[in-house]
């Protein structure tokens, strides 16, 4: 109708985690104006952002509830760099799963704003390193408020919250 303000756009946010935390609090506590999907892995993530193409992804850093096989991330080049200790290659792999997945990602040709829920904030230098080399990654520390997360989120998206 003349004179009446379009809806504003929602955005769509891929949430990437191996359980069920993050999109149960983000569609509770975060919801107004955001829709969300989710993947429990790196492959499912790739399709997805290919089939549906997001404006953000929201990336867990740790999966370790993942099943082994579809982990990303070449085991026997992280036991070599582990010095033959499997263990804890397959630790580092779980640890920084998100890393792996964020390069699959960027290596599929996904551009968007990709947010790494992990608290950076002891390891400043390291993503200064990380967004050095993808200036769309962001992050939020994995304990943050709704009020952050959504800001984080809109920031991420060019949407004013």
């Amino acid at each position: 109708m003349p004179g009446q303000t379009p809806a504003p756009r929602r955005v769509r946010v891929l949430v990437v985690e191996d359980g069920d935390e993050y999109i149960t609090n983000l569609t509770t506590f975060v919801a107004e104006g955001i829709d969300y999907r989710q993947a429990k892995s790196g492959g499912q993530a790739e399709r997805m952002v290919h089939a549906e193409l997001p404006d953000v992804v929201y990336l867990d850093m740790r999966f370790d509830r993942t099943p082994i096989e579809e982990l990303l991330g070449d085991m026997v080049q992280l036991t070599g760099r582990f010095n033959g200790d499997s263990g804890r290659a397959r630790r580092f792999q779980q640890d920084n799963q998100g890393l792996f997945i964020l390069r699959a990602l960027r290596d599929a040709g996904y551009r968007r704003p990709v947010i790494l829920s992990y608290d950076f904030g002891a390891e400043e230098r390291r993503f200064r390193a990380l967004s050095a080399k993808d200036p769309a990654l962001f992050y939020c520390p994995d304990y943050a408020d709704a009020k952050t997360i959504r800001r984080a989120i809109m920031r991420a998206a060019g949407v004013s919250a």
